[in-house]
C-alpha cells in the first residue's frame, strides 16, 4: 500500500540498460508523474548537496575531480568491485534521495507516480509502491546499450551487467514484466495495456476547447499517434535535411515529448522537450516559414513551462539555432538569457547543458522555480 495518500505509486526497477528509463517515460505520456531515482543520487553527491561532505570524507579526496566535485568514474570503480564499499555508499545516499522522492510526490498534482531505481527492491521505497514493474531485455541487448549509450568498452559493459544482481530476483517480485527487446512499439502496447488497468480516479470531464479564431496559434501536446505527421512536418521544413520517419519519432518519444504548434488547424511547428532530473530541455524547434515568432513564441514558452511546472521543473535549458538566436528580444520578453554552460553554477544544470546541446547551437536559461531538491544543508 503506498504510503502516500490519493497517489498510486508504480515502483520501476530492472537491471541496467534494460530500458527503464524508455518505459518511464511511456508512463509519463499516459499522464504519470516520473521520478528518477539514480539521476536524484547522483544529485545528492553534488557539491552544493547534502551528501558531498560525507562521501568524501568515507571514500577520500582522491575521488575529487579538478573542480572539487566527486568523479563518479572513480568513485564506481571502488564500489562495484567492493560490496561493503558499496553499502557504505548507499547508507549515505539512500536516505537522501527517500527524503527527496518524498518531497517530490507530496508536491505533484498527478495521482500516478513512477519511482524509476535500479535499487527498488532493495532499499526502503518498494514498501512505499502499490506495484512493481520490471522491465526485462536481453543480457547482449544490455551490453550494446552500454557501449554504444555510455562509451563502454564491451569488457566494461559485461562487467557492469554481471555484477549486477541477477534479474530472476526482480522478475519473481513484478507485478507487470515489459519485455523490452528495442522495439519501442513493442513495448509501448505493453506499457499502455497495463496502464488501462491501473486503479486510476476518474478523469474529470472537462467542456470542448473553444474554436480557435482565424489566425490564432494554439499549442497541443504530442502523442505516439501523432507519429508520423511530426515525421512529415519535420522532414518538409527542413528540406529533407532532417529526414524523419514515423520509427524515428517513436524511438524519440522514448526520451522526450513534442508539443505540436497549430495555426488555423494546420500544424505549424514542432517542439521537441523533456524534464529529465528536474531540468527542462529544450533541443528541436521547427517552425513553418512565415509564422509570426513574436505570437508563437510566447504561446509556445508559456505551454511548456506550464507543463515543465508540473513536473517540477527547477531549470529551464533552451538550445537554439542561431537563425532563431537572432530573435533576441523576442526570447529574452518570455525570460531567456543567453549563458555558458560554465555560468550556470550548478552542477546538474550543467551537466544537462553538456550532454544535451545540438551542434552549433547556443544555450539560453531560464530559472523556473528557486527552491531546489537536494538543496546544500
Amino acid at each position: 500500500m503506498s504510503r502516500w495518500a490519493r497517489k498510486y505509486v508504480i515502483g520501476l526497477t530492472g537491471n541496467v540498460a534494460t530500458g527503464k528509463s524508455v518505459v518511464r517515460k511511456m508512463l509519463e505520456h499516459l499522464g504519470a508523474y516520473g521520478i528518477d531515482a539514480d539521476a536524484l543520487s547522483h544529485r545528492a553527491m553534488a557539491k552544493s548537496a547534502p551528501g558531498y561532505a560525507l562521501v568524501v570524507e568515507t571514500f577520500g579526496a582522491w575521488i575529487l575531480d579538478a573542480e572539487e566535485e566527486i568523479d563518479r568514474n572513480r568513485l564506481a570503480k571502488v564500489v562495484f568491485s567492493d560490496p561493503e564499499a558499496l553499502t557504505k555508499l548507499e547508507s549515505i545516499v539512500h536516505p537522501l534521495v527517500e527524503h527527496a522522492i518524498d518531497l517530490l510526490i507530496r508536491r505533484s498534482t498527478q495521482s500516478v507516480i513512477v519511482i524509476e531505481a535500479i535499487k527498488l527492491l532493495e532499499s526502503n521505497l518498494a514498501s512505499g509502491c502499490d506495484t512493481v514493474w520490471v522491465v526485462n531485455a536481453p543480457e547482449s541487448l544490455q551490453i550494446s546499450r552500454l557501449m554504444h549509450k555510455r562509451n563502454f568498452s564491451e569488457a566494461g559493459a559485461l562487467q557492469r551487467v554481471q555484477v549486477q544482481e541477477s534479474q530472476a530476483g526482480k522478475l519473481q517480485a513484478a507485478k507487470i514484466v515489459i519485455h523490452n527487446d528495442g522495439n519501442f512499439d513493442n513495448a509501448w502496447e505493453q506499457v499502455q495495456a497495463a496502464w488501462v488497468e491501473l486503479p486510476k480516479p476518474a478523469e474529470p470531464l472537462l467542456p470542448p476547447p473553444p474554436p480557435s479564431r482565424p489566425g490564432e496559434i494554439t499549442v497541443r501536446r504530442g502523442r505516439p499517434q501523432d507519429a508520423d505527421e511530426i515525421a512529415r512536418f519535420i522532414t518538409r521544413v527542413t528540406h529533407g535535411r532532417r529526414r524523419m520517419m514515423r520509427q524515428d519519432v517513436m524511438a524519440a518519444f522514448g526520451e522526450k515529448a513534442y508539443l505540436m504548434i497549430q495555426r488555423d488547424n494546420k500544424l505549424a511547428g514542432v517542439t521537441g522537450w523533456q524534464v529529465e532530473n528536474l531540468i527542462t530541455r529544450i533541443d528541436e524547434l521547427y517552425f513553418e516559414a512565415g509564422l509570426p515568432l513574436d505570437q508563437t513564441i510566447p504561446a509556445l514558452m508559456q505551454t511548456l513551462e506550464e507543463a515543465s511546472m508540473e513536473l517540477q521543473s527547477e531549470a529551464s535549458l533552451l538550445f537554439l539555432p542561431p537563425v532563431l538566436a537572432q530573435h533576441v528580444s523576442t526570447w529574452r520578453a518570455v525570460g531567456y538569457k543567453p549563458a555558458t554552460i560554465q555560468g550556470l553554477g550548478v552542477r546538474a544544470w550543467q551537466e544537462a547543458a553538456i550532454e544535451s546541446m545540438p551542434r552549433g547551437a547556443s544555450l539560453w536559461f531560464k530559472r523556473l522555480r528557486e527552491d531546489r531538491i537536494l538543496k546544500p544543508l
